[in-house]
C-alpha cells in the first residue's frame, strides 16, 4: 500500500500544494513529505484526517493506495478486484490499456 501516492494524486488534483495541505492538518509539512515519498505510513487518524481535509471517502485512498498484488487475495469479490485493478491500470498508465466497461449489480427495494 503506498497511502503517499494516494494522498499526492488526490492533492494534486485539488491544486494545493504540500504546504496547503499540511497547513490543515495536525502533522507538519515535513511528516507529510515522508508520507508522500513513502519514508513513512500514516496513522488511521492521520489517514481520516486527509480524507476529511480533501473531501473523499478513506476508502478512496485506501483504493487509490493498493498495488495490484493487493488486490490478490482470493477472499475478495472478483467484481471489486476487477473494478480496483482496471482503476490502478489507468492510474499508473494515464490511460486505459482497453476499455473497459464495470457492472454493478442492481438491487430493488421491496
Amino acid at each position: 500500500m503506498d497511502y503517499g501516492r494516494a494522498i499526492r494524486v488526490v492533492r494534486t488534483a485539488y491544486g494545493m500544494s504540500q504546504a496547503e495541505l499540511a497547513d490543515r492538518l495536525s502533522i507538519g509539512a515535513s511528516q507529510l513529505s515522508l508520507i508522500e515519498s513513502k519514508k513513512r505510513n500514516p496513522s488511521l487518524d492521520v489517514l481520516h484526517e486527509v480524507a476529511a481535509v480533501l473531501q473523499v471517502p478513506v476508502h478512496l485512498l485506501t483504493l487509490l493506495a493498493s498495488e495490484p498484488q493487493d488486490l490478490q487475495d482470493p477472499g475478495s469479490s472478483p467484481q471489486v478486484a476487477e473494478m480496483a485493478t482496471a482503476l490502478l491500470r489507468v492510474l499508473t498508465s494515464g490511460r486505459p490499456s482497453e476499455p473497459h466497461q464495470a457492472t454493478l449489480p442492481i438491487t430493488k427495494d421491496e
